[in-house]
């Protein structure tokens, strides 16, 4: 049986000032993109990537609608920040993302070298930044990020993925 359609999201989208860009601002954003997730039924996690004060990725989770395992919030931002700048090298730049990444996700910002990861929601399941395991912390890796664990929104990111997970628990008809 086929979890049920979720897309009616009771979520509302955040309006941070413009004038002040700072972590809170750019947490909101993936916020915004974690709200757009659920309302294409895709676990409700969005990233953004920002540099310089400017987006140059933003994206949120795909893998339903694509079929693809690693359509990850964070993975397709990544891809979408390096095309902008025309180098895989994120080095100054800051991700973004409602949730803890992933040990993919992880690897990906190790590999890309960014500057800094500012996630919400800690996972201490599949957290790769300190929640099941930390990829940032390899002693022979050639590259360390700075790490903001439970950083702006942490409860109204908390709240958006659980909330989504007790609906798609409840099954047709259910509330």
């Amino acid at each position: 049986m086929a979890a049920p359609e979720i897309s009616n999201c009771p979520f509302e989208k955040r309006y941070p000032s413009q004038l002040v860009r700072d972590d809170a601002f750019f947490m909101s954003l993936a916020y915004n993109r974690a709200i757009d997730a659920w309302r294409e039924d895709e676990v409700p996690i969005g990233a953004v990537i920002e540099s310089g004060g400017e987006v140059i990725g933003a994206a949120h989770n795909r893998v339903e609608k694509s079929g693809d395992p690693t359509a990850h919030a964070e993975m397709l931002a990544l891809t979408q920040a390096s095309s902008r700048l025309g180098d895989w090298r994120l080095e100054d730049a800051t991700v973004y993302v409602t949730k803890e990444p992933c040990p993919m996700c992880s690897g990906a910002m190790v590999m890309s070298r960014v500057k800094r990861v500012c996630f919400a929601v800690p996972d201490p399941k599949m957290g790769c930044l300190g929640g099941a395991a930390n990829l940032n912390d390899l002693p022979r890796s050639n590259h360390h990020f700075a790490v903001t664990a439970g950083g702006p929104l942490e409860a109204e990111c908390r709240e958006l993925i659980q909330a989504f997970f007790r609906v798609k628990r409840a099954g047709p008809g259910e509330p």
